[in-house]
């Protein structure tokens, strides 16, 4: 019986794309690819120098149309995604957020387009991207800790560039237990098997608390002052930005401007498969937001979402149980994303809020930047908004203590 379960348990990691160790993680991503490749290589391993020297769009006007057909493999598509990613955000924001690119070179977006196409990813920069597939080890004998990692490619920003993508990577680690866990419920639900459902919470639940103290990493790592004011516009995208409010056009590609969010944490597979699985809901603009941030995701990542999302209520089948180890394992798992979601709002206003603050009384006037998180703008206060009405509608989730039947 343990042998058929763990088929079956190895089985949908095959088929949801997901590492048991790591995740959502991409592992052990490529960092090369064949020769034919290598203008988008040199463009991408020096990116930092080339928008710091203002010559990247320069050097992207004269690069040649290559054809990506010519790479073979899941991995290499990554990792053309991933340079082509880097170089599009730097082309689009060289000049800062006063004078973004309207449009993007065929060069650039012809073969960027394809690739997108072939991975089931949108051609922008995303979370898949520059998060779950843009590391390496300085030693690769030595462990996947924060000393010994390394981004693949890199915005201006330094340390707190890295720091800011390879604590994100780490978050996201600390979510694989939990993701295998997801999937043990989902099979112990089939057959209604408590003991089973308990085992799997209890896995999303310690999961989530490694998380909110991996997430802890970034007050070490990233500078507030460097993220807001030099990293924050590489990661901003074309959709509700009112620096580019009719989007990019993609030359070769399309006659009209696309209209595409930049990379964010609400694009985390792992946060909306927890979501999924404990049956919490997100209304109006926040659940609407969430549900488009699906498409930014690998095809596999989003299938699990999915997956879960149209099983029966996990919630329903906990309250019609009689077992209050049950109801406080669930408890546990919803208390923790409500820890890990209120957190995250403290880190936001630490790092866009209060510098944006800064920045406008100071007379350099940033809030109108950075990534869009609903249809309603782009500023601090909808962000915070939205991530209100996410932790709110978390904690809604909570199942309170029935009153005593002696009562």
């Amino acid at each position: 019986m343990e042998t058929n379960s763990r088929g079956a348990l190895q089985a949908d990691c095959d088929a949801f794309d997901i590492s048991e160790e790591l995740g959502f993680l991409l592992e052990d991503p490529l960092t090369y690819l064949p020769d034919y490749f290598q203008v988008w290589m040199d463009l991408a391993n020096n990116l930092t120098h080339l928008i710091e020297s203002r010559t990247l769009r320069d050097l992207v006007h004269k690069m040649p149309v290559l054809s990506p057909h010519l790479l073979s493999n899941h991995r290499e598509l990554r990792l053309a995604h991933l340079a082509l990613g880097f170089i599009s955000m730097g082309y689009v924001w060289q000049e800062g957020q006063h004078a973004p690119a309207e449009s993007l070179p065929k060069a650039l977006a012809l073969p960027y387009w394809v690739i997108s196409r072939r991975l089931g990813l949108p051609p922008i920069l995303t979370y898949a991207d520059s998060v779950l597939a843009n590391w390496k080890l300085r030693d690769p004998t030595g462990d996947m800790e924060i000393g010994n990692m390394d981004l693949i490619f890199s915005f201006p920003g330094g340390e707190s560039c890295r720091g800011f993508f390879i604590v994100s990577l780490l978050v996201e680690m600390a979510a694989g237990a939990g993701i295998t866990g997801a999937l043990e419920v989902m099979h112990a639900r089939k057959t209604s098997n408590i003991t089973g459902i308990h085992k799997g919470l209890v896995k999303v639940a310690e999961s989530l608390k490694k998380m909110n103290e991996t997430f802890k990493l970034m007050h070490e790592h990233v500078d507030p002052t460097v993220f807001h004011g030099t990293l924050r516009i590489f990661v901003s995208g074309w959709r509700d930005n009112p620096m580019l409010p009719r989007g990019l056009l993609y030359e070769g590609v399309s006659n009209e401007p696309i209209l595409l969010s930049g990379g964010s944490a609400a694009q985390s597979s792992a946060i909306q498969c927890f979501d999924a699985l404990l049956s919490i809901h997100h209304e109006d603009d926040a659940g609407t937001f969430l549900t488009r941030m699906r498409d930014y995701m690998p095809p596999a990542h989003r299938q699990l979402i999915e997956t879960l999302a149209v099983l029966p209520p996990l919630r329903d089948f906990i309250l019609s149980c009689s077992s209050s180890d049950l109801c406080q394992t669930y408890n546990s798992c919803v208390s923790a994303l409500v820890d890990l979601r209120s957190y995250h709002l403290s880190t936001v206003t630490k790092y866009i809020v209060v510098p944006g603050n800064k920045a406008r009384t100071t007379g350099c006037p940033l809030s109108g930047v950075g990534i869009a998180l609903n249809t309603t703008g782009t500023g601090g206060s909808s962000l915070m908004v939205f991530l209100k009405s996410v932790r709110n509608s978390t904690q809604k989730a909570l199942i309170l203590e029935r009153p005593s039947m002696s009562n």
